[in-house]
């Protein structure tokens, strides 16, 4: 795990100094070494920057840049099997100077060319620059575990592993994509292959871009796609027999994000996941696991009683993470800096809290990420699956109607209800779910903040709908189901750009690997092939994974209900950070910056203050995106 950057500056107006400053500012991806490359020629400059984070062959033998015959790299990532993959090089003639993956890498790509990423099972992203045809070559995984960045503007290529690296070159314009922050106000995050900045770009999962310095030009290729999965027929096989496959890959899976030459641990929640995690990795081993839990008592947050049970069951050395609620208000100053594009998860402060904690214990940690989107976990599965037939078969005029008396009774007058978890914002998402309730607009209304009227009066600026995977209809008719069509949909949108965003900012902020031994692309591959009943079965979610944790723990202890890393976020904005959302949320600052309506925004922070709590989370998108840009462009 490492940081890297770097250019291609065709007007030759860079220097090594430059390339340094760019690299330097990822050195919490990386504060065990650096290492940099400048090539300077009369027609172009080309700069290699890596910042490590020694995970596999601590010796300097593998320190990056790497060069191997005409080929430089410089690698962010893990190649898992990279063992296999260098024997059979071995036995192909090849000879290695390290243990480490990244060379394994170079002489994959002098073997097989860019075919070779179909050999690997990790996650990376890394650029491979070709010194005799002149070309740079960019590959990142195949769900986009890990994170890159370009931009090109003005005979200038610039990639890098986080955004802020760009800013410390001279050349670099930020001016600010209104549509991509159109899309931030909907979705939390600014959707892949977009970015905030004009000319700036993250590369798709699964994509290799090619740089030609001669001609000046990019070529983006794909070589996977989640939906090349999605697009098969379902098997035929037996519950039993799919659950024993399913457990087979996972077991693999999970073993191979072991493969570590420094202190592992596994992030345990208590809920089924991170509990399949455990269970399937302990199994088999005789030395205890390390697992973390992280309990914040003062905010509600507290899954340590349920972790500690199952702990005690498998015999890990476990321990328990407590911070305070004083903790995590203070990291919120300080997340636009890691999160250097506008992001809205607030369970990012509570996922930066145990990898800083973890960090202290462990270099490398795995997370049970993913689950959600392979299995069918999430709730709105649970609506889709419930619901949406229900909805449809209720006449329109009448739906309209319930929804029409809904807009007339505040969420917070509902007794029982109030109470509850996010209840306000789920209010105001079944009132779009009444007008329409197919899986199309459940699917969008139940993964963005304003409906198209309330957008319309945020904005002060036109904007327009930019690319996403949300609009993707790759998905086969023949193939379609609506419950794969919602998780095709997740895999390649809130688990890219909110999930393993937050969780790589995160950990790495404590310059902690994060491993997610779900998306190895085996068990996608083949779960995607699943009947959708072995995955929702009679109103359970993620049915095969918890009959294969019911072969480990006793049923009765994972019998309670899903907590997820929710944060007191409505009561936090209206009490604790009360001044914080005045301050930024301004008149004068939001005028002078021509983006918002200022008299909507004041609308909305009026309305949230007197008691309106659905808007608490407008309110911190809102409050997200004027912290980023006070960071970054004031």
């Amino acid at each position: 795990m490492c940081g890297i950057s770097g250019f291609v500056d065709l007007n030759c107006s860079s220097s090594e100094i430059i390339l340094k400053n760019l690299t330097n500012t990822l050195s919490h991806r990386g504060p065990d070494g650096f290492g940099y490359e400048f090539f300077n020629t009369s027609d172009f400059q080309i700069g290699l920057g890596h910042r490590r984070l020694s995970i596999i062959d601590l010796t300097d033998s593998a320190k990056q840049p790497m060069c191997f015959n005409n080929y430089w790299i410089v690698f962010n990532g893990e190649i898992y099997n990279f063992n296999e993959i260098k024997q059979t090089l071995i036995s192909l003639n090849h000879t290695f100077q390290s243990h480490s993956d990244t060379e394994v890498i170079l002489h994959a790509y002098h073997q097989w060319g860019s075919n070779c990423v179909q050999k690997f099972i990790g996650m990376f992203a890394f650029v491979i620059y070709d010194t005799k045809k002149q070309e740079l070559i960019c590959l990142r995984d195949r769900a986009g575990v890990k994170p890159f960045f370009y931009y090109w503007s003005n005979n200038l290529f610039l990639f890098a592993s986080e955004l802020k690296a760009f800013h410390e070159h001279p050349q670099f314009k930020k001016e600010i994509n209104i549509d991509a922050v159109a899309a931030f106000m909907q979705y939390g995050n600014v959707p892949t292959p977009n970015c905030i900045f004009k000319n700036c770009y993250k590369l798709k999962p699964g994509h290799s871009l090619t740089f030609n310095i001669t001609q000046k030009s990019i070529n983006i290729t794909k070589y996977w796609d989640v939906y090349d999965a999605y697009n098969k027929p379902k098997l035929n096989i037996s519950f039993g027999e799919a659950k024993s496959e399913t457990e087979k890959i996972l077991t693999s899976a999970f073993n191979y994000r072991m493969v570590s030459d420094v202190p592992v641990g596994v992030f345990l929640s208590g809920g089924y996941d991170s509990t399949c995690v455990t269970a399937l990795l302990q199994k088999d081993r005789t030395e205890k696991l390390n697992t973390f839990t992280i309990a914040v008592p003062g905010i509600g947050l507290n899954e340590a009683p349920y972790a500690k049970e199952i702990a005690n069951h498998f015999g890990t050395n476990h321990q328990e993470i407590e911070c305070t609620e004083k903790e995590a208000l203070n990291l919120i100053p300080d997340l636009p800096y890691y999160y250097d594009e506008p992001f809205a998860d607030s369970s990012a402060i509570p996922t930066t809290l145990v990898c800083k904690m973890a960090a202290k214990q462990v270099t490398v940690a795995l997370s049970a990420d993913a689950g959600d989107e392979i299995f069918a976990g999430y709730n709105r599965y649970d609506y889709l699956m419930k619901y949406g037939k229900t909805l449809n078969q209720i006449p329109a005029p009448f739906r309209k109607n319930i929804a029409r008396v809904m807009n007339s009774v505040n969420a917070d007058k509902i007794p029982v209800f109030n109470k509850k978890y996010n209840f306000h914002n789920r209010y105001e998402k079944l009132k779009s779910l009444l007008k329409n309730p197919s899986p199309e607009n459940m699917m969008h209304s139940l993964s963005t903040q304003f409906n198209d009227t309330d957008f319309k009066k945020l904005l002060k600026l036109p904007a327009n709908t930019i690319e996403t995977a949300y609009l993707n209809n790759t998905l086969l008719k023949e193939y379609y189901t609506p419950l794969s069509y919602m998780m095709a949909i997740d895999y390649q949108t809130y688990l890219l750009d909110d999930i393993l965003q937050k969780v790589d900012r995160a950990s790495m902020t404590a310059s902690l690997e994060g491993r997610e031994p779900f998306l190895d692309h085996r068990v996608i591959e083949f779960a995607a092939q699943l009947p959708d009943h072995y995955k929702y079965f009679k109103g359970s979610k993620k049915h095969i994974i918890k009959e294969i944790v019911h072969q480990y723990i006793p049923q009765k202890i994972m019998n309670r209900p899903k907590m997820g890393f929710a944060i007191p976020i409505e009561n936090w904005l209206a009490n604790e950070l009360k001044q914080l959302v005045n301050d930024y949320l301004n008149e004068s600052d939001i005028e002078k910056q021509n983006i918002f309506n200022v008299d909507y925004v004041k609308k909305i922070k009026i309305d949230f203050f007197n008691g309106k709590k659905e808007y608490a989370t407008k309110i911190w998108y809102l409050l997200m995106f004027q912290m980023w840009y006070k960071k970054w462009i004031n």
